[in-house]
């Protein structure tokens, strides 16, 4: 029975009806099922196509799952790597062979999975500056002699391989579960619709859709949880991840999409996760917030990613280190881990250090371009004269944090003075200024340099027994001093100040007619503060 399905109802179609065949426990009593594939990746395309960066590393995560936990044994599975199409025409006509081969006599059902991640269009693949067209690879498929065939192809354009016009649902099939494949057919799975670009991303190292396709078969899309990831669980994760990330991006959004056409029903198990395996760990990451897994350290390649809305937790993955990082609303969870083979490791929010969301920004994380927000607080400037008092007052700002500077606009005001046996004064200082600083994130606190620039006003007021008109002066201040800020919980930070200031006015004389020289002061300015970042 032939079924096709359009892109916009496939996450409802999957639900109610995708049954395709085999189980990866099989009874001696059945028939053994022998796993094969075909795993091709190519970064160049054809003369004047810009070189991919990963297409030839997402084909080697894809074996390393498939080989790890997805029950293909590396005798049966060949790996191409920038080959043109004819290498890939000849590696799949060698493997029908193979498997025809092994089927005979029976009491073999053998699964059969393509790869592709590469340049492509609507048409054909583009491998190197070779074009292997869409129908022949289609027919390859089909013509193996494997009782079950999925074709998986991660390139621009490539549903035109599952595109039908006036497709509509097809009817509900039942889906049992038997130890031996209880259907035949064909399944082919593209990265995007016939008309969009599948994209890649620098963040994650590889195409978003064999990012998400390999994080979920290492266990990020095992929604029942019963550590089996079935073709139908994979495809719905993937689908969901790889929309919901490029609706973000400028080249807009990309719709996985799937073709079926089986005889009989079952559920496909692509992998499973060994809890004990001596050869595989199992990370399993706290609810509530997306987690990345880096391998070796945090400059290393992203092995996998649970987001926040995932039903499962854990990954099956290769005993090592690896680094974790947790993706709060304004802040980041980052830590080592060491994964044991055969054992679960439990991560906690409690075994990570928290980065606010200003410390991404500065390590120049995707989706963190910059952090802002107001900061408020306590200021003083030394006096001028000898016999002043200090000026003592408040300070309110704005801070922009980019990667390399921060930038921080400031109002503030003080009242200072002095007094002798005939006169008192008051000195107010009104001032704005602008503060232009680079920062340097420690463990638990951020230091920056900064120089900064303003310009106010001067009001003095006098007290005498005879007479003192009150009197206004314009000044204008250069400055540079050091910051240290200490993070605290959602967003707040408490900051503390030093700056050594030069100050420029002019200086009153006597008599309306003489002009006034202008004069440079030298204070030190002390503050301390409260902010929030958002």
């Amino acid at each position: 029975m032939t079924r096709f399905l359009p892109p916009r109802i496939a996450a409802f179609a999957f639900a109610l009806t995708l049954a395709v065949a085999a189980l990866l426990v099989a009874s001696p009593a059945l028939a053994r099922v022998e796993r094969y594939a075909v795993i091709a990746g190519n970064n160049a395309g054809l003369r004047g196509e810009v070189e991919l960066r990963y297409a030839e590393a997402d084909a080697l995560k894809v074996h390393d799952v498939l080989v790890g936990i997805g029950g293909f044994p590396p005798s049966n599975v060949t790996l191409l790597r920038g080959g043109g199409a004819e290498a890939m025409r000849r590696a799949l006509i060698s493997m029908n062979s193979r498997i025809r081969q092994d089927i005979t006599g029976g009491g073999v059902e053998a699964v059969l999975v393509i790869y592709y991640s590469g340049h492509g269009d609507a048409r054909a693949l583009h491998l190197g500056n070779t074009l292997m067209e869409l129908p022949e690879i289609e027919q390859l498929a089909r013509g193996s002699a494997a009782h079950f065939r999925l074709l998986i192809v991660d390139a621009c354009r490539s549903g035109a391989l599952t595109r039908v016009k006036g497709g509509t649902a097809a009817p509900p099939l039942t889906i049992r579960t038997e130890a031996r494949l209880a259907g035949e057919g064909v399944v082919f799975l593209t990265a995007s619709s016939a008309n969009e670009d599948a994209q890649e991303s620098d963040a994650l190292g590889g195409s978003f859709f064999t990012h998400y396709l390999t994080s979920g078969l290492m266990g990020a899309a095992d929604d029942d949880r019963n550590d089996v990831v079935t073709l139908d669980e994979a495809y719905r994760h993937v689908s969901e991840a790889t929309i919901r990330a490029t609706s973000q991006t400028l080249a807009g959004t990309q719709h996985p999409t799937f073709r079926y056409e089986l005889r009989g029903q079952g559920k496909l198990a692509l992998t499973v996760l060994p809890a004990r395996a001596a050869h595989r760990g199992t990370v399993e990451l706290p609810a509530g917030r997306t987690y990345l897994l880096l391998e070796g350290g945090s400059q290393g390649p992203i092995v996998a990613e649970v987001a926040a809305t995932d039903a499962s937790r854990r990954l099956s993955v290769k005993p090592g280190r690896y680094f974790v990082r947790g993706r709060g609303k304004d802040f980041l969870l980052e830590g080592e881990i060491t994964v044991e083979a055969g054992r679960t490791l439990a991560v906690a929010d409690g075994m990570l250090s928290r980065a606010e969301y200003a410390r991404l920004v500065r390590k120049g994380q995707e989706g963190a371009e910059a952090a802002h927000g107001a900061q408020a607080g306590y200021r003083l400037r030394t006096a001028f004269h000898a016999g002043e008092s200090p000026c003592q007052g408040a300070f309110a700002g704005y801070t922009l944090e980019l990667r390399q500077l921060s930038v921080m606009p400031r109002l503030g005001a003080c009242r200072g003075g002095f007094e002798n046996d005939t006169l008192r004064a008051s000195v107010d200082q009104l001032d704005v200024e602008v503060r232009v600083a680079h920062a340097w994130d420690f463990p638990r606190v951020t230091l920056d340099l900064g120089v900064s620039a303003g310009a106010g006003v001067l009001q003095q007021a006098f007290e005498t027994r005879g007479v003192a008109a009150p009197r206004t002066s314009f000044v204008g201040f250069l400055g540079t001093g050091v910051g240290l800020m200490v993070d605290l919980p959602s967003g707040f930070y408490l900051l503390g100040q030093v700056d050594a200031q030069t100050y420029f006015f002019q200086q009153a004389k006597r008599g309306a007619a003489e002009s006034a020289p202008i004069s440079a002061e030298f204070a030190v300015r002390p503050l301390a503060g409260l902010g929030k970042r958002f």
